[in-house]
């Protein structure tokens, strides 16, 4: 099993319900695109261009996610520097407006992931391990690519392992409840 496998297959665990996965692809780009407008407003002017730290966030992001996968990470990274502009747009604006648009981004796109955990009935992933955070994004990515009918192999072995991962949760949930 690849490092991408187990680590998606980990999220999956927290993730088998299908409308707990809708959710997350409206509240994850959210998350994500508020960061980005968060953090684009810190920065300076360098050899004629605007360098943020939204800008170093999707380098570092995407070196991460290349060492996990290439063509997850391609893609990933063209969709994180097709939201940039936006949130630069949005980061030059009057300072109370910047931040409200921002957080209010942010408190929608979290809205979103709980009302999915709702339905799966379980917490999010990142509480039992913060790289979960980090993980999200690309599992939403990898389940759109999925259900295009992409990489079809690799979501049945992460499927697989998901569920075994969940029923390992789930007894040591009842056993932890028996004592």
């Amino acid at each position: 099993m690849t490092k991408l496998e187990r680590l998606l297959s980990q999220y999956a665990a927290y993730h088998l319900n299908h409308k707990n996965i809708l959710t997350h692809f409206i509240g994850i780009p959210f998350i994500v695109f508020s960061i980005l407008c968060l953090t684009a407003r810190v920065g300076f002017i360098g050899v004629g261009i605007e360098l943020t730290l939204a800008l170093g966030l999707i380098v570092v992001t995407s070196i991460y996610y290349l060492s996990l996968d290439h063509i997850f990470a391609f893609i990933m990274l063209v969709i994180l520097l097709a939201m940039y502009p936006l949130a630069l747009k949005i980061a030059h604006l009057d300072w109370m407006l910047w931040l409200s648009l921002s957080i209010g981004i942010f408190v929608v796109g979290w809205l979103f992931q709980f009302a999915g955990h709702f339905y799966e009935k379980k917490k999010p992933a990142f509480t039992d391990d913060i790289i979960g955070l980090a993980i999200g994004p690309l599992f939403v990515l990898a389940e759109m690519i999925f259900m295009l009918g992409f990489r079809k192999n690799l979501e049945e072995r992460i499927l697989a392992q998901a569920r075994i991962l969940r029923a390992d949760m789930e007894s040591k949930q009842i056993r932890a409840s028996l004592n």
